[in-house]
């Protein structure tokens, strides 16, 4: 069976279908177009938008990845505002005892007044395959918001740009990507996001969501992302301190994946 894992997750990785980031329900229930939210999963979509964070926060989620509880991922993370700081933490497991993919982040984050946040983010990255041993690397992040318009925030994130690997003696690299988009609140109800990234070594990917507020403490969200096209639905909850989070993301092939968050503001 171990060996059964191994040859599934290494065809998994020649199909592009390797560990994914868990952005949390919203982001992506927003079409992952999350670059320029604020929100407690920026600590792992874009670090700067911890900056606009006002209370001690944490959230963890699960993904279960097109039904198959082998490829399953978990997540947390946790933004503490420190004055005109934020400190944050990250962290994500993806897989089985016999192929595991851990990653551990800590950024810092800054306002620069109302409209300017910035942040940088040290990542720790750990793989471990049963037979074959495990590595480790270190990956950074860089991430800019700012606000152009009273109710246009724009953002840029930067994610491994000294393009880390798992050793010296292995092709398995980290994927370094650029992401650029903007966020646009046309009332306390109603936010559109966007943005395109670009993986290195991939197509760049146009995503897109929209968020409704039904009521003050209940949003619906939904998106779309274009490489591949892939449509994604959700809502919140966000009721006395508690946030819970749904979404499902539909892949055009493999089918769909729901995921769950979990959060609390101090």
């Amino acid at each position: 069976m171990k060996k059964l894992y191994i040859f599934i997750f290494f065809g998994l990785l020649n199909f592009g279908l390797k560990a994914q980031e868990n952005y949390g329900p919203k982001i992506t229930a927003l079409g992952n177009a999350g670059v320029a939210i604020q929100d407690v999963w920026s600590a792992k979509k874009n670090q700067a938008g911890l900056a606009g964070i006002t209370k001690p926060t944490i959230s963890a989620g699960y993904e279960n990845r097109f039904g198959v509880k082998e490829l399953s991922t978990q997540a947390a993370v946790f933004a503490l505002p420190v004055k005109s700081y934020t400190i944050g933490a990250a962290f994500q497991s993806y897989g089985v005892d016999s192929y595991n993919e851990v990653k551990t982040g800590l950024s810092l984050a800054k306002s620069f007044g109302p409209d300017l946040l910035l942040a940088v983010g040290l990542n720790y990255h750990q793989i471990n395959i049963t037979n074959y041993g495990n590595a480790n690397s270190f990956s950074v992040d860089i991430g800019v918001q700012y606000r152009v318009l009273p109710k246009l925030w724009l953002a840029s994130h930067i994610s491994n740009p000294n393009q880390s690997k798992y050793g010296d003696n292995t092709d398995q690299k980290i994927p370094a990507h650029i992401q650029f988009g903007g966020n646009y609140i046309f009332s306390d109800q109603l936010s559109i996001t966007s943005e395109i990234e670009k993986v290195l070594g991939n197509d760049a990917d146009f995503k897109t969501g929209v968020e409704y507020k039904v009521v003050k403490f209940v949003a619906l969200r939904g998106g779309v992302s274009v490489n591949p096209f892939k449509q994604f639905v959700g809502f919140g909850v966000n009721y006395q301190k508690v946030v819970i989070d749904f979404a499902v993301a539909s892949h055009p092939v493999l089918g769909y994946s729901p995921q769950i968050s979990l959060g609390y503001e101090f």
